[in-house]
């Protein structure tokens, strides 16, 4: 894959105008890009999703947040809860306990040190328990308009299926991505992604026939597709 703007151009181009099309027939955006519009880009409801996002599917995820901010929708609140109560609020989220106790110590590290408030930085929000990468290069993006490279596993897996990139896990993807993604498009990658990864680009038996970057794609790993 050329890393020219006019190529990476003609892929946002198409994947923008199939996310367009996709919305018309009632799809949502990904969880937490749906929490952060319904939000209003708060940094605790973008913070709470990512995290209880993880390894999560993303209907459980969006039910699951709108619970749990409805009963914790500032940190305040949330530290005056007993973890039991929190751990409620986070089920059926994957590892919903190990979540609801970093949530937990995230919110008193945030009232003790950051005046109640979410890190706009991303060595701030990568020293908070339970987060990594992913989930801080979200709430960047998703909460503070910040440019950053978000890479789960579809970013991931659609990087290295169309050969824009060769990589053994998502960090050493998203450091490839930002030398070779126009910034531009850094923000955009994610969310673009997500959704093509689980409507188009699946994991195993990908629907190649309805692709609309195949020209960009090597199909690498491929062996069935519809």
């Amino acid at each position: 894959m050329s890393n020219k703007a006019s190529g990476w151009d003609g892929i946002v181009t198409a994947l923008q105008r199939w996310r367009r099309d996709l919305q018309k027939t009632g799809a949502d955006d990904p969880s937490v890009t749906t929490v952060a519009e319904r939000y209003k880009k708060d940094p605790w409801a973008v913070l709470v999703s990512t995290i209880l996002s993880l390894r999560t599917k993303d209907e459980v995820t969006l039910k699951c947040s709108q619970t749990f901010l409805s009963k914790a929708p500032t940190p305040a609140k949330l530290l005056a809860m007993k973890e039991e109560t929190v751990a409620q609020l986070a089920y059926p989220a994957g590892f919903y306990r190990t979540k609801a106790a970093n949530l937990k110590r995230i919110a008193a590290l945030l009232i003790n040190k950051y005046e109640g408030k979410v890190p706009a930085d991303l060595e701030t929000l990568l020293s908070l328990p339970g987060v990594g990468r992913k989930t801080a290069n979200l709430v960047l993006i998703e909460a503070y308009n910040k440019d950053g490279i978000c890479v789960d596993v579809h970013v991931h897996r659609i990087s290295n299926r169309t050969g824009w990139l060769s990589t053994r896990n998502p960090e050493e993807t998203e450091m490839i991505l930002r030398q070779i993604l126009p910034l531009k498009y850094w923000k955009a990658v994610n969310p673009l992604l997500v959704l093509y990864g689980q409507h188009i680009c699946r994991p195993i038996s990908p629907f190649c026939s309805r692709c609309v970057i195949a020209e960009h794609c090597k199909r690498n790993g491929v062996d069935k597709s519809r």
